[in-house]
């Protein structure tokens, strides 16, 4: 069995970083109590490498803003299926209707992948 991995990519302005945290770790336990293998969020440092095209170009980051990268890993892509089905119905995971999420959802940038190499 191939484990699978869900990848993330989320334009965020630099102000908004400890809101996000705050959020991604809640999140990353509801998604652990439901049987995710891990869950982990970084964020970026150094996105101009020479010679590639870079991050910034591609995912058009604006002034003031950084890129958030996120995976969460799972036994095979089925587990992947069964687990995001518990994680949207839990209550935990509704957005807050009281105020504004730190980032903007239509520039967050999403797939699903087969682990090719896992050393």
């Amino acid at each position: 069995m191939s484990k699978y991995t869900d990848v993330y990519f989320v334009p965020i302005k630099i102000e908004n970083i400890p809101a996000y945290k705050k959020l991604a770790s809640m999140a990353g336990k509801v998604f652990v109590k439901h049987g995710a293998l891990k869950y982990r969020e970084y964020v970026a440092s150094d996105l101009n490498a020479p010679g590639v095209i870079p991050f910034p170009k591609v995912i058009k980051l604006k002034e003031g803003e950084t890129l958030i990268y996120a995976e969460v890993e799972f036994k095979s892509e089925a587990h992947r299926n069964s687990v995001m089905k518990k994680l949207f119905a839990d209550p935990e995971m509704q957005p807050p209707k009281d105020k504004p999420l730190p980032f903007d959802v239509k520039r967050m940038v999403y797939g699903g992948f087969k682990i090719l190499v896992d050393l």
